[in-house]
This record gives C-alpha cells, structure tokens and sequence, in this order.
C-alpha cells in the first residue's frame, strides 16, 4: 500500500510501486519511477526522467534527478538511473547525465552515501560503496564496487577509483585510483594494499598475497606501466582478481595515483 503524505506534490507523470512511501513536502516530478518498497523522506525533491529501484531510503532533504550542473547543459533531456537498496541521507545531491557523455548518471545497488554528498553529471558509481559525509564527484567520475570514498574527499573529473580501495578523508583524488589500493593525500597517492577491506570481502590469503606481489610488480621495481602489465600478464595468466586489476591499468586515460 502506498503512503504519500498530504503535503506531498507528485506528478501525474510520475510510476510509482506499491508499497512507496512518500513523505511530508516531497516532491516527486515528471517522468519519475520509483520502486518497490522505497521510502522518500521529507522535503526530498526528485526531479526525472529518474528510475529509483526497490528497498532504497532517501533519509530527507535530499535533490536527485537535478539538471547537471555544466555549462554546456541546455535543457536536453537527460537521465539519472538508481538501483536497489541504496541509502541515500540528508542534503545529498545527485544530478542527470549529459550529451558530452552517455547522456545518463547511474548509482548501482546496496550504497551508502551519507549526508551532503555530491554525484555529478555522467557519474558510474557501483555497488555496495561507500561515500563519507561531504564526500564530492566531479562529473564523469567512475566508482567501482566496494569502495569506500572518505568524508570530505573529492575526485577530480574523469578519474576512476578501483573496486576494493579505500580513500582517506580529505583527500583530492586527480587521477586514478587502482583497485585493491588504500590511497590518501593532496594529491592523492597510495599507501599499499588494502588488505583489511579485502579481507572483509571474502578474498583468500592466496589472493591478497597474489594482490601484494602484483602491487610489488607495479610500484616498486621500477618498471614503465607497461612492463609492469606485461608481466603481471605473464605471471598470473589465469587469476581473477589480477587479470581485473590488470584491465583497469590497461584502460587508464588519466594515469594512475602511485
């Protein structure tokens, strides 16, 4: 059964599931669709084309959907993709995509971006991340699964952060970070493997010391990026967790935090 409060302005434009619950002074606009089971918490505003999934929690004040915040925008319309099970807390600030890019902003499933938060146009982020109070995306930014963004970090655009890092709080991130990697600073750099979060997240004593090793390979023997990756190629041929972390140094347009 739905639950909308009386103060709350939904568009007739607007699909939502049963079971939404809508609260006091939302506002829920055109070409929206929300999912099963979400609750939007008061004076949320939630401007479309946005699709929300199921089971998420907007906590209050939050603006999702909002126009891009570029100078290039001029009105085309453009959208903001949102997963399962996202909690998303006070005053955060998630915008559509634009034309310069895939035209979408995408936020996966099972994230936690705690207040004041702020995902740009044309961001990726993935899923079960986390990003700390005040942490800030620039447009174009690629965040994947398992990360955890300090508070008040920010990443410069266009710069990737690998699935498994951590970012310390305060950092300014300007370019990309490797998976598995703990990183902190102004600018950025890393600070070895990542090992406690891995850990957490199910990867073998065998894998870490394999992620160790190639960590060793990458910044500590002196090798250009592609030597390295060649013999990370050689070395580990048929490991998971290496041939990803040899893929995102291969894609890298910005360069990597060392």
């Amino acid at each position: 059964m739905q639950r909308i409060d009386p103060t709350a302005r939904i568009s007739p434009l607007a699909t939502l599931a049963e079971e939404v619950d809508i609260g006091p002074y939302a506002v829920v606009g055109d070409k929206v669709a929300i999912g099963e089971g979400t609750a939007i918490g008061p004076y949320c505003m939630i401007q479309g084309p946005t699709t929300i999934g199921r089971g998420c929690t907007f906590t209050g004040y939050a603006s999702i959907g909002t126009p891009p915040q570029d100078h290039s925008y001029r009105g085309e319309e453009t959208r903001l993709a949102i997963g399962d099970r996202n909690t998303v807390r006070e005053f955060v600030t998630i915008n559509r995509g634009t034309l310069k890019d895939r035209g979408v902003t995408t936020v996966g499933s099972d994230n936690l971006i705690m207040a004041y938060c702020h995902v740009a146009h044309d961001c990726m982020v993935g899923n079960h991340v986390v990003m700390g109070n005040l942490a800030t995306l620039a447009g174009h930014v690629e965040i994947n699964d398992c990360a955890i963004i300090g508070g008040l970090a920010a990443i410069h655009q266009f710069t990737r952060v690998g699935a498994y890092t951590i970012i310390g709080g305060g950092s300014m991130v300007s370019l990309d970070i490797v998976p598995y990697a703990k990183a902190s600073g102004d600018r950025a750099s890393l600070f070895g493997v990542n090992t406690i979060g891995l850990k957490r997240n199910g990867f073998t004593k065998e894998q870490i010391e394999r992620i160790e090793k190639a960590y060793r390979v990458i910044f500590k023997q002196g090798l250009m990026l592609k030597e390295a990756i060649h013999t990370l190629e050689q070395e580990f041929p048929d490991h998971e967790e290496i041939l990803h972390l040899v893929a995102f140094l291969a894609s890298s347009k910005r360069g990597v935090a060392r």
